[in-house]
């Protein structure tokens, strides 16, 4: 059982995974049985030749279960609205910001790199400038020694010296006529053949500030020649509040030989060695260094390594080649230089940068809390709309979500709420009008079994009755009462209003109208009870004529009084009420405000029962009067109600002369078949609106 329920588990399990998804087992799959088999000792060297294919399915398995870990992690994290929200807001509101700091770091770093270089090189320009200015001095004053007369000499050379102090190690050159004067290591003539140069240059394996001017001494021109030793002391002297700096030259020789580290730096076309082994030459100078790097200011100042390459030319050769200047320095002792003329102000300045920048990072942040609160509230609001919908759909209508702001999202989770509790309403009512659907259903079933069920034939007399209902119910009543063999009451009414009142009321005169015409039969019986409802007085007499048929206009002078005094003052019923003798074929007949019924004779005349009184219940104590009509053969009683001749259409109303025209037109036909023709013709007169009233037709045919 566990193992079948496991299958069904993993064949569930199978169904649900997308392509890609299975896919990735099968080619795990293949890959996993690729590893054993590669492992197997069976398989010796030749299983070496699976190591590849096991490689490569293991890699596009890597990247099939990436592929599919981040589509998984982006369904369930970018499923809830807050999520999405706030992986928005970081795309527009936080990315920017952190790429344009990124790009102000990053332009402040090069800057930083660029100032502290500038720096730098601006220095040495600086003191080769002030080197050739010394020179060019000294040339025209030697120039004017040697015009009144004097030879370059050591001595003129060291008093030319002697008037500048800012380098006590310069060394002079003084070429005239071929021949030389120096103090210090002699300079042979520029191999550019430049008449005035101001640069670094490579000479004896030392980089030297070199100036050379040439100017016109007498006959001959009087080349000088300043060179000043770049040392670690110039060096620190230019650049003591920068921070360390330190110039080194690229070796030129084609071949260079392995670093000890293994480390080179090429740039262009020169090479420096860094860590090399190999000793320097006369013409690879060794790394000249000078100054220090001071402790950070603050955390933030960090250190910033600099560099950029300075020409140097080669003396002997006049080739130029380049020199790397490398500058550790920090933001500090770039600021500090920076500002070193704005004086005592750059701390302040400096307060307003940082204060401007926090301020700055306080609105981000400012913005991204209230973003995420912002965030927070609309998916509080979807949530609970979200598990207010689950709930409903749960069919909990009763659920409220509580609101808690005053904006669109809260007017519409008010909208929610209002709308469950008319949903709620809606199916109580729903509920309600069921039940009593149910009971207008019990109602009607009660109701028909009011109505004549089966058909009530004399040997000298035919009947058929219909009551059609505009609603559930009927107000209308007819009923076939059989008093002996030949003998037969009919009855017809109309219940003023609709529905269950008027339901009720038409069984309360069916069961009267029943009772008093049954009870009439019982002569003794029926009169000893007549005299007791009525306190021994009764002054309509007896219910029953001499000959023993029953009276109509007694039975209705009782049913009016009876619901005169047990129905409300509004309630009242039309009724007309009759009885058939079928051995003398006479009809006795009282109408209680009822249309009058009509007879159809074969000859097409027609005769209105219109004798009796008023309406029954509406007043006390009224007269009534029966009358009397002979019915012979082939004649037809119409009885019938107001919802019979009273509808209307553009024409007017349906009206009792159509009523009698379509029973002439088919007098020869079954009273079913003509109560048939004259429903279908009025419910055709309608057309497509509703029902207004009850419809309730009664025919009954004297027969041959």
């Amino acid at each position: 059982m566990e193992l079948s329920a496991l299958r069904r588990q993993c064949e569930a399990a199978w169904t649900q995974m997308g392509r890609l998804a299975r896919l990735t087992a099968y080619l795990a799959g293949v890959d996993a049985v690729l590893f054993l088999l590669w492992r197997a000792s069976l398989l010796g060297r030749g299983g070496s030749g699976l190591a590849g294919w096991v490689r490569f399915l293991s890699f596009v398995v890597g990247l099939l279960l990436a592929f599919l870990a981040a589509r998984w992690l982006r369904r369930k994290l970018m499923w809830r609205l807050r999520n999405r929200l706030i992986v928005t807001y970081i795309f527009i509101g936080v990315i920017p910001v952190v790429l344009l700091a990124a790009i102000a770091l990053i332009g402040a770093y090069l800057f930083a790199w660029q100032f502290a270089t500038y720096i730098a090189t601006s220095d040495i320009r600086t003191e080769v400038s002030t080197l050739g200015a010394l020179n060019t001095r000294a040339a025209a004053d030697l120039a004017g020694q040697i015009a009144k007369g004097a030879a370059p000499s050591d001595s003129l050379l060291q008093a030319e010296r002697g008037h500048e102090s800012p380098y006590a190690e310069r060394e002079i050159t003084a070429w005239y006529r071929g021949k030389a004067a120096s103090l210090g290591p002699q300079a042979g003539l520029p191999a550019s053949g430049d008449k005035q140069m101001r640069s670094l240059v490579l000479d004896g394996g030392r980089v030297q500030l070199r100036a050379v001017d040439t100017v016109a001494a007498g006959s001959s021109d009087l080349v000088l020649i300043s060179s000043v030793p770049l040392s670690e002391k110039l060096l620190e002297k230019m650049d003591s509040e920068l921070g360390e700096i330190s110039i080194t030259m690229f070796s030129s020789a084609p071949d260079v030989q392995r670093p000890r580290n293994g480390k080179r730096l090429v740039i262009g076309n020169e090479t420096l060695d860094l860590g090399s082994e190999k000793a320097p030459t006369a013409d690879t100078p060794a790394t000249i260094r000078a100054g220090k790097l001071p402790p950070p200011a603050n955390r933030f100042d960090r250190v910033i390594s600099a560099g950029s390459l300075v020409p140097v030319v080669e003396w002997k050769s006049g080739k130029s080649r380049n020199a790397l200047l490398a500058v550790l320095t920090r933001p500090s002792l770039l600021y500090a230089r920076l500002f070193r003329t704005v004086g005592p102000s750059v701390s302040f300045i400096l307060a307003v940068l940082v204060a401007v920048a926090v301020f700055f990072a306080l609105i981000e942040l400012f913005a991204l809390v209230v973003g995420v609160r912002l965030t927070r509230t609309m998916t509080r609001s979807v949530a609970a709309l979200y598990r207010a919908t689950q709930r409903v759909n749960r069919g909990d209508f009763s659920h409220r979500i509580e609101v808690r702001s005053e904006d669109q999202l809260a007017a519409l989770e008010s909208s929610f709420n209002s709308m469950t509790a008319s949903l709620e309403k809606l199916i109580a009512e729903q509920k309600e009008k069921q039940r009593l659907e149910n009971e207008l259903a019990i109602a009607q079933e009660v109701q028909a079994q009011l109505f004549p069920r089966h058909s009530t034939e004399l040997p000298a007399l035919e009947l058929y009755g219909v009551c059609r209902p505009a609603r559930t119910v009927s107000g209308d009543y007819y009923d076939f009462l059989p008093l002996e063999s030949d003998k037969v009451a009919l009855a017809v009414g109309d219940v003023s209003g609709k529905g269950i009142s008027a339901a009720l009321l038409m069984a309360t005169i069916h069961s009267a109208v029943r009772a008093f015409s049954l009870e009439a039969a019982v002569r003794p019986a029926l009169s000893a009870a007549l005299a007791g409802a009525s306190g021994g007085g009764y002054r309509g007499g007896s219910l029953a004529f001499a000959n023993g048929d029953l009276s109509p206009a007694r039975l209705m002078s009782l049913l009016n009084r009876q619901l005169y005094r047990s129905t409300p003052s509004e309630k009242y019923a039309t009724l007309f009420f009759s009885t058939y003798n079928g051995r003398s074929r006479t009809l006795t007949y009282c109408n209680a405000g009822h249309l009058a019924p009509v007879i159809v004779r074969p000859d097409g005349s027609t005769r209105k029962l219109d004798c009796g009184g008023t309406v029954v219940g509406l007043f006390d104590e009224v007269p009534y009067e029966e009358g009397e009509v002979q019915l012979a053969a082939g004649d037809i009683f119409v009885a019938y109600s107001d919802g019979i001749t009273e509808p209307e259409n553009d024409f007017g109303e349906f009206g009792e002369a159509r009523l009698l025209e379509f029973v002439r037109e088919n007098m020869h036909l079954p009273l079913e078949r003509i109560s048939e023709l004259v429903i279908s013709a009025v419910t055709d007169w309608i057309g497509g609106a509703e029902q207004p009233d009850d419809m309730t037709l009664v025919l009954a045919r004297s027969r041959q």
